[in-house]
């Protein structure tokens, strides 16, 4: 590509956004040329609007520290510069859902880490490996909203990356009952040991509103769309416990499974191995290619050693067995803020580009 896609932040200066401007760095398609965030951030050097608070355990990029950070609310001037945003603002739901409409409706293509549309029932919420076909519900999305580029596209919560693509590699072994417990890092509530002293050494039994969405959003995954709307799977039934941990970055799941036919342990293991979608054919830039690793030391998949599988982008299993109350069960690992936040809406945009959704303007 000759000239890169101009890319905008929308939350640039929150933990995700600040994800979204690490790993875009150097990147072989877009180029970070505008970030905006709240009011009280604009007019500020990013650097400046930042100070103290760069949570990334690499440096803040060269190119970004003098850019002047827009206000997120001046949508029409924020749009002008850019042929795309990425979303990750911090406001309440409602608001979210009324500032990406409205960024979408200057015709620029909105893909988002935030929950606020993965409901919307034109809106495709996807993980590129498992249901890129998704992306061709924009078409009704964007007669919904009259536009002729301008759409939402969203990437599902951080809890189910390291179980739902599991269970899709498995899906001709026809799953119907799922119990997870998901053990999550304290980055997915946007902090680090230091703003959240009182996680070191502690695990709190609650994390709000994550229980119902590691249930039901990889039915809406697993899905398909019909007259021009998103209708959820209905198979299996996942119901899950999700607990915060005192660890930094890396979601782990512990997972018990029933399935209508019976597998082999081998066959298990060789549909994960095996298990690719469209971002490897297509050899997008964040792309895993090999998106699901299968590790057989009984202390694996650990946090320490294998959250930064593939940079982030893959999901690591291990510790699967035979259950006596359930058929399987296994253990997963993902990144939460790389593949299950940042990292993931990235590989959505490059998936979108590739298939003609994003263009320069």
């Amino acid at each position: 590509m000759s000239q890169k896609l101009k890319a905008g932040i929308l939350g640039g200066t929150g933990m995700v956004g600040q994800r979204f401007i690490s790993l875009l760095e150097n990147h072989p398609w877009f180029e970070v040329t505008t970030i905006a965030a709240s009011p009280r951030s604009a007019g500020k050097r990013y650097e400046d609007a930042v100070g103290d608070r760069w949570k990334m355990d690499t440096p803040m990029p060269d190119a970004v520290k003098d850019l002047v950070v827009m206000n997120v609310n001046e949508v029409e001037a924020v749009a002008s510069k850019v042929d795309f945003v990425f979303s990750a603002v911090d406001m309440s739901k409602e608001e979210i859902k009324a500032i990406e409409e409205a960024y979408a409706k200057t015709e620029t293509p909105v893909v988002s880490n935030n929950s606020a549309h993965r409901w919307t029932e034109d809106v495709p919420m996807v993980v590129p490996e498992i249901n890129a076909e998704h992306m061709k519900v924009i078409e009704f999305q964007k007669k919904r909203l009259g536009t002729e580029r301008g759409f939402v596209a969203v990437k599902p919560n951080c809890s189910i990356q390291s179980y739902a693509p599991v269970l899709t590699a498995w899906m001709e072994f026809e799953p119907y009952e799922v119990v997870a417990t998901t053990y999550q890092a304290i980055s997915g509530a946007g902090k680090t040991f230091k703003d959240w002293p009182e996680m070191v050494g502690n695990v709190i039994p609650y994390i709000g509103g994550e229980e119902e969405k590691s249930e039901k959003e990889p039915l809406r995954i697993w899905g398909e769309i019909k007259d021009g709307v998103i209708v959820p799977a209905t198979s299996p039934v996942i119901t899950c416990q999700c607990i915060r941990v005192p660890v930094l970055n890396g979601h782990t799941a512990a997972v018990f499974v029933k399935f209508r036919k019976k597998p082999t342990k081998e066959q298990l293991i060789e549909k994960l191995k095996s298990f690719s979608g469209l971002p490897q054919e297509l050899g997008l830039p964040s792309a895993p290619k090999h998106f699901i690793q299968y590790l057989e030391e009984d202390n694996r998949p650990q946090v320490t050693e294998d959250v930064d599988y593939e940079h982030g982008m893959g999901v690591s299993v291990g510790r699967l067995r035979e259950d006596t109350v359930y058929d399987w069960k296994f253990i997963g690992l993902s990144h939460n803020t790389v593949r299950g936040a940042a990292g993931g809406a990235i590989l959505c945009a490059e998936l979108l580009k590739a298939q003609g959704y994003i263009t320069a303007k």
